[in-house]
């Protein structure tokens, strides 16, 4: 989740509703705010998590998540590579990788990742540089082939999560689906439903 307002609230707003509403990560994703300002709320963001036992992850920024002492961080592709953020970060922590092609993906198991971020799966407006949506069929192929946790991302939502999961996710990744909606908590309740549900 970004910084910037959405609907009126705060991230930390958004933040406490969608915990509450049964989210077990929370990603600061933001791009733009000033590094005073992400340092400033990350760490609320942070202590929130760990008040409730949520795993609080920074996206792409290792430096933040040094700074923040953040449970880990999620790169990409064209970000410093999973190997060296997990030498930055010290032992203990989360290092997730993005995958879109299956030797995407080999590349992040090169570099120790400890999950895999999946996608985009479906269209998504959220991520302009996220490419075509790919569909469940990579999600099953890694799967299929390395015992690690894949989480889908791109364009998921309630409706239809469900087929992410069945393809063998762990996990979804999810932004406008809660901070978007005009009651996060309720979408984060009906989103973890599914998402349970599929696990089944």
């Amino acid at each position: 989740m970004g910084l910037e307002d959405a609907g009126g609230r705060t991230a930390l707003e958004i933040a406490v509703e969608a915990i509450a509403g049964g989210v077990t990560m929370i990603q600061l994703r933001d791009k733009q705010a000033p590094l005073r300002q992400v340092l400033e709320q990350g760490a609320r963001l942070r202590d929130l998590c760990r008040g409730h036992g949520v795993a609080f992850i920074v996206n792409d920024r290792v430096d933040v998540a040094v700074l923040l002492d953040a449970d880990g961080v999620h790169v990409g592709q064209d970000d410093i590579p999973g190997a060296e953020a997990r030498r930055l970060l010290g032992s203990g922590k989360l290092v997730g990788i993005s995958a879109g092609t299956m030797e995407e993906a080999e590349w992040a198991m090169a570099n120790r990742a400890d999950y895999l971020g999946v996608g985009p799966v479906y269209a998504t407006a959220t991520k302009q540089d996220a490419g075509e949506a790919i569909g469940t069929d990579l999600i099953g192929a890694i799967t299929d082939r390395w015992k690690i946790p894949v989480v889908g991302i791109g364009g998921i939502g309630a409706d239809n999560a469900a087929p992410v999961i069945k393809a063998g996710a762990a996990g979804v990744a999810v932004v406008s689906a809660i901070t978007r909606q005009a009651n996060p908590m309720q979408a984060a309740r009906q989103l973890a439903d599914v998402v349970r549900q599929a696990l089944k």
